[in-house]
Formats: structure tokens, sequence, C-alpha cells
């Protein structure tokens, strides 16, 4: 029997679908926020982008190891940057891919990505004394009244300090040569003895020379000379273009989605437009809060993860569509329907997520944003099918939206 519309719960289910619309559009510009929405990579916001390759010289080689430790050296140096989100991977046996999206000082980042940083203290004897290697800080300081020239403080672990003690000893009024990367920057005499491991660099630099200097040695001396291969600017024009023909592509894509839901499943098809704003409204949230990049191919998961969540949908309606038909009440075939879709749901759902945590886990780079992006989609568009969507359903039911087939596609009921 038809249950009449109740217009106290059809108002209570307007002003619910209407503040999700309305917290998805919140969320949408949200997330086109350049300084505070979703982190943009290098192909949508634009960068610097170097290729480097490992040379072997003597006395190192280049193996997987010496790879690594370049990577980390590298990363400690870009994040002293305030880069966020780099990429910085190993491409093949001997080469280091390095993405910085969004990068304000662009010679800066390359200077600092590919020197070596080899710092030696060489003895009057061409002796080395001590290395980097040895070193616990450094840092640029000015004092006018001594020099008008800035200088790098340095200190020595215990071993090195040990060792710098007994060369101050053993070189007393005699000059030690400061090197960087086979360059001698300062060469100062010795004028007494330095126990405690402390030293300074001296030169003709600025300040912000100095700041470089000391932030080099602070990260570390390569492990191998990195030479470099390909480096380009990668303008943000393009990748704004880009992405906003992909924003608007996928908006043409989901009005005509909802416009067969509606002409296929009539008040569910309305209920199912809902559910994927809301949808959406999750997924935008989850990449602005949590520490993800969006790229292109990350674009192309989320419209992926849009079309898995249209299909739960549809997998629900066909469901309840087929309780219906077998002769069950509107009540009785909503529940059924929704029982008997959720393990195709899930089935389908679990196999996808595995192959994303698979990706993840062995590639790089925008392979990565694409398994993130549809990782976060397909719990998003599982929780909104099979809780959401189905709340939605049984509010439309009560409020007496939904009394008969007719009212979810069924032809002849």
């Amino acid at each position: 029997m038809n249950q009449a519309v109740k217009p106290g719960r059809v108002f209570l289910l307007v002003v619910i679908c209407l503040a999700i619309i309305a917290s998805g559009y919140y969320a949408f510009q949200n997330a086109a926020d350049r300084e505070d929405g979703i982190k943009r990579g290098l192909d949508i916001a634009g960068g610097l982008y170097v290729l480097m390759e490992a040379q072997e010289t003597e006395g190192r080689e280049v193996d997987e190891d010496t790879i690594d430790r370049a990577i980390e050296i590298i990363r400690m140096r870009v994040d002293e940057l305030g880069v966020a989100e780099p990429i910085i991977a190993a491409q093949g046996d001997d080469r280091i891919r390095i993405e910085l999206p969004d990068l304000e000082d662009v010679e800066q980042a390359r200077n600092i990505i590919g020197r070596t940083a080899m710092l030696r203290f060489i003895g009057p004897d061409d002796e080395v004394i001590v290395t980097g290697a040895n070193l616990v800080d450094a840092r640029a300081q000015r004092i006018p009244e001594q020099s008008p020239y800035p200088f790098v403080s340095i200190e020595f672990d215990a071993v090195g300090a040990a060792l710098f003690a007994e060369a101050t000893r053993e070189f007393l009024e005699q000059p030690i040569s400061i090197v960087l990367d086979d360059e001698v920057i300062s060469q100062p005499v010795v004028q007494n003895v330095i126990p405690d491991g402390s030293g300074t660099i001296t030169g003709t630099f600025d300040f912000e020379e100095a700041a470089h200097l000391a932030l080099l040695l602070r990260s570390g001396a390569l492990p191998v000379e990195l030479n470099e291969l390909e480096s380009r600017m990668i303008g943000p024009t393009l990748g704004q273009r880009t992405e906003e023909i992909a924003v608007y592509a996928a908006g043409i894509g989901l009005a005509l989605v909802l416009l067969f839901m509606i002409i296929f499943y009539r008040v569910a098809g309305v209920v199912a437009g809902v559910a994927l704003v809301f949808y959406m409204t999750l997924v935008l949230w989850a990449l602005t809060i949590l520490p993800t990049t969006l790229t292109l191919p990350g674009i192309a998961g989320l419209i992926l993860s849009i079309g898995m969540a249209v299909d739960a949908n549809v997998i629900i309606f066909e469901r309840i569509k087929d309780e219906l038909r077998s002769g069950r009440t509107p009540r009785s075939a909503m529940e059924g329907g929704f029982q008997r879709a959720f393990r195709a749901i899930l089935d389908a759902n679990i196999t996808t997520l595995i192959v994303t945590i698979v990706l993840f886990s062995l590639a790089s780079g925008p392979v990565r944003g694409f398994a993130v992006t549809l990782f976060i989609g397909i719990i998003c568009s599982m929780f909104t099918a099979v809780v959401f969507t189905r709340l939605l359903m049984r509010l439309a039911f009560r409020a007496g939206l939904i009394r008969s087939g007719a009212y979810v596609g069924v032809r002849g009921s």
C-alpha cells in the first residue's frame, strides 16, 4: 500500500541535501585555494625538475647504498629550503630524480642540491687533518665589531675535536687550509691551540652565501659526485590550464552521470546524486588534510574513483529493482537490495585497493599520486554507497517519496 507524502520529513530531507551541497561547495573552494588547499605537484604547480647522475671517483663506488645516502642528504638540504612535498627518488642504478614544486628561488635550489660539499682541513704538509664527516654543526654568524664579513662557526664531534686540537698544537703559527669541493675558501693561521673542537670558516662572502655554506655543511657531504644530466623549470601556467580543463571535464562528466541516474532511477537517482556530492566532499577534505600531493595522474585516479562510486550505486539500485520485480514491498526490496549488493561492492573495491597498495609500494613519482587518490576515493565511495546512500534512501522512503517500484525506475509498478 502506497504511503502518503509526509511534508515534515520531506523538509528534513531537503535540508540535509542542501547542507550536503553547501558543504561540497565549501570543500571545493577550500581545496582550490593555492595557499591552504590541496597541495599541487610539479606538473600542476610548476617548479624545478633535475636529473642527476652519480659518477664513480677514486675510492668511491656507485652502488645502492651510496645512492640512498645521497638521496637522504639531498632531502635534508631541500627540507631546509622549505619546499613542500618534494619528490626525490632513485631512477635506475645511478641516477636521482628531483622534483621541487612551487619553488621560489630556482638558482639557490640548484646550487644547494648539486654541490658535493666535501669539507677538508689540510695542514701545511698537505695531509688531511679532519673532514666534514666529523662535523656536528655549522652556523652562519656576523660580528661587525670584528670583521665586515660574516663567517661560519663549526663544531666537531669528539673524534674531530681531538684531531683538530692535535693539529692546532702541531701547526701553531702556521696556516691550515680549509678546502670545500677542491677549492680553498680560507687559509687561517693557527694563533692558538683549539681544544674544544670549535672553529670558524672565514672569507669574503656575504651573509646569504655564508648561510648556504652552513646549510651544505650541516646536511653533510654527498657520498658521490653528482653530475646534472637534465634540468628544467616547469612554469605553472600549463599545469594550471591542464588542471582547469580536467576539472571542467570532470564537471561535465559528473553532470551527465547524474542525468543518467535520474532518468533511469528516478527518485533513487536524485538520492545517488546527493550521495555523490557527499562523496566528493569527503575526498576533497581528505586530500586537503592528509599529507598528499595532487598530480595530473592523481586527478585521473580521482575521476576513476568517481566512476567506481557511481558503479556502486548502480549495483545497489539494480539489486533493489530485482527485489521489486520478485514481488517484495518497496521497504523490503530496499533493504534486501543493499544486502545483496554489499558483497559485490566489497569484492570489487577490495581487489582495487590491493592494486593501489601494490602500486604505491613499488612505484614512485606520479604513479604513487595516482595510487593515493584512487585509494582515498575507493575508501570514501565504499562508505558513501554502503552507509550514506542507504541512510538517504531510508529517509526518502519514510518521507513518502518512494511509494512503489516506479519511483526507483521499475516500469509498470
